[in-house]
């Protein structure tokens, strides 16, 4: 596919990431995937990389990279494994963006240092089993005692690194009357009394990354530990959700492009009826859809990316990325496994094990269903439907 000019610092970014996913990725994610085993060996080598404290200040012991960096970097681990990149997108973006962007200097200085280096993995939790798309069904309860210190029971779900958290932010309603917004945040350690994790989860696909309910029965919190303002965790969802739409797209996107580079050396090396698969033009034709819907995928990426840098507003631009390259990317990986036939509907082969991790970004970060309306909503207040000047 075509290869857009990066910057010196991107270009080695993305070299040191490649090798790292072909070295320590690689040879080993195959057998995470099917003994459905979170890889807790390499989550030390992930930290010393800087790749768990993306997007954290330097002075809190991250490597405060741009946006477009961060998707560069789930792009080409998703293309090697889908698990390994979803969770160092949801550390990156929900647990330690929350609370860089609500947090208080002092919890910064708390627990963002341990998070960066992987000492400690972040897990977010806002999905509940009766309310996913939905934030004003939410049910878990955060009543504030007269003490001033908070009482929170409920139960989350679909909590990615759920049971092998160390830090987690809860978001739970304060004032139901006021529906989706009067949610608050809360930052809960692992081992705090009432607090513990539920059952893990057997999902589909991305095997190798933990995800399981949490349960909260009386969790007594001081007041220290909400992160943001009272009523205020639901407007900063908001904004967490579509910076991690960017990162959720990068990781379709790779996972799209493993299964096609997959895909098109299958094509060159099997031979059918005396000549290679490449030389077919159904073959060929596929191919080509691929590497066309994956680039304009990665140039809506890189966009919403580039707004994020330049501090510009991007909900449009990053559910119109989310949108296509998940779409994209399923696209390209049932195109890979009928390339590889009979054999691709294996588990011999990537290609069956990148279509079942693509599904999620469908559905992650908000559902495409989720997408269209978001994108909806912003051509219509803008009273405007021509896109360009839209996002002028």
């Amino acid at each position: 596919m075509l290869d857009f000019e990066l910057p010196e610092d991107l270009r080695v970014l993305q070299k040191t990431v490649r090798e790292f996913a072909a070295a320590e990725v690689a040879p080993f994610c195959h057998a995470w995937n099917e003994e459905e085993r979170f890889p807790h060996e390499l989550i030390p080598k992930l930290g010393a990389l800087g790749l768990l404290g993306m997007a954290i200040p330097e002075r809190y012991g991250g490597a405060e990279m741009s946006l477009q960096a961060i998707a560069l970097v789930v792009e080409e681990l998703a293309a090697v494994d889908g698990s390994v990149a979803i969770t160092v997108a949801s550390h990156n973006g929900l647990a330690s963006g929350h609370i860089l962007l609500a947090g208080t200097e002092e919890q910064k200085m708390k627990y963002l240092p341990d998070l960066a280096s992987g000492k400690k993995l972040g897990a977010w939790g806002l999905t509940e089993p009766g309310s996913g798309s939905d934030a004003a069904g939410a049910r878990t309860r955060a009543t504030r005692l007269d003490d001033g210190s908070w009482s929170l029971s409920g139960t989350k779900t679909f909590i990615t690194q759920g049971s092998v958290g160390g830090t987690y932010v809860v978001l739970a309603v304060s004032t139901p009357e006021k529906k989706q917004h009067g949610i608050t945040a809360f930052i809960v350690e692992r081992g705090t009394p009432g607090f513990r994790a539920g059952k893990v989860l057997e999902k589909m696909g991305l095997h190798a990354s933990d995800t399981a309910e949490l349960i909260l029965d009386d969790v007594r919190l001081a007041d220290s530990q909400r992160l943001g303002q009272v009523d205020h965790g639901f407007i900063d969802t908001l904004k967490i959700l579509d910076k991690g739409r960017v990162t959720i797209a990068a990781m379709a996107l790779g996972l799209g492009y493993g299964a096609h580079e997959a895909a098109r050396r299958y094509a060159r090396e099997r031979r059918q009826f005396g000549k290679s698969l490449a030389e077919f033009q159904a073959i060929q034709n596929m191919l080509a859809d691929n590497a066309t819907e994956l680039d304009a995928a990665r140039l809506l990426i890189r966009r919403a990316a580039w707004m994020y840098d330049q501090g510009q507003r991007i909900t449009l631009a990053a559910s119109m990325a989310k949108l296509y390259a998940a779409q994209a990317a399923m696209r390209a990986c049932n195109r890979a496994v009928q390339i590889h036939g009979g054999y691709g509907y294996t588990r011999e082969y990537p290609v069956e094990r990148h279509m079942r991790d693509a599904k999620l970004c469908e559905i992650g970060e908000g559902t495409n269903e989720v997408q269209r309306m978001v994108i909806c909503r912003q051509l219509l207040s803008r009273g405007e439907l021509h896109v360009p000047h839209v996002l002028a």
